[in-house]
């Protein structure tokens, strides 16, 4: 755990947002990134990623130290999904 996510941890209240995400921590991670990588784009060239919402960086398990997606890779992320109709796996 970053110094980030200690000092985060300690904070009182939870809200709506990170109640939900923590009731999505049921997504098969591991088997959905199997099924992914293979049609997925290698890294390099995009822009530097960065997020500023602690909670949703933690429900991504990314640390400040790791990269993380901006919105761009996300909505191509998606497009991935659908044009090798992987979502509904």
């Amino acid at each position: 755990m970053s110094f980030s996510d200690f000092e985060y941890a300690g904070k009182r209240k939870q809200t709506r947002r990170e109640y939900f995400l923590a009731e999505m921590e049921v997504v098969p991670w591991a088997g959905l990134k199997g099924l992914i990588e293979p049609f997925y784009p290698k890294a390099g060239g995009g822009r530097k990623p960065y997020c500023q919402i602690t909670h949703m960086r933690q429900f991504a398990r990314l640390t400040l130290s790791a990269p993380i997606p901006e919105d761009t890779m996300i909505m191509n992320f998606r497009h991935l999904l659908e044009k090798h109709r992987l979502a509904p796996a």
